[in-house]
């Protein structure tokens, strides 16, 4: 299965925000768009992701003060990225050995979606489904 399979399934909607926007105002928007991150954009181009971990861990070390400031102080400037045209199990080992849950997707180097670790998990358990179905068909049919 390929990402842009994924992206067929669940739609290439992105939650973004620009590198001015206050760590305030980017925890209003991830509430109000029920998601655990935004890509961050710089005009067209990807410019970093910011999470709600992100937030938490920097709140530790900045207390309060960091709700005023922009996410580009805060974001992951070295996007793990990928295309529709790789595959989910690709992804799958990418995204476990670096430890990331979202990784958004380009096309000529343009935002075009994104793949959470539960899209992947979701993809892989209906993998797993479709291949059960056909063992049991092929099974009982002798």
């Amino acid at each position: 299965m390929r990402i842009a399979d994924v992206l067929r399934s669940k739609g290439s909607t992105v939650a973004t925000v620009e590198p001015g926007t206050t760590v305030t105002e980017l925890l209003a928007a991830l509430a109000v768009h029920n998601v655990g991150a935004m890509v961050v954009l710089d005009g067209d181009r990807v410019a970093g992701i910011v999470s709600e971990r992100d937030v938490v861990r920097r709140l530790g070390e900045r207390g309060a003060e960091l709700l005023t400031r922009p996410v580009a102080e805060i974001m992951t400037a070295a996007v793990v990225t990928c295309e529709p045209t790789d595959t989910v199990d690709r992804l799958t080992v990418v995204m476990t050995e670096r430890r990331i849950r979202h990784v958004p997707v380009l096309v000529d180097g343009r935002l075009a979606g994104i793949v959470s670790i539960g899209d992947v998990v979701k993809s892989r358990i209906s993998q797993l489904e479709e291949q059960d179905q056909q063992l049991s068909a092929y099974i009982t049919q002798g």
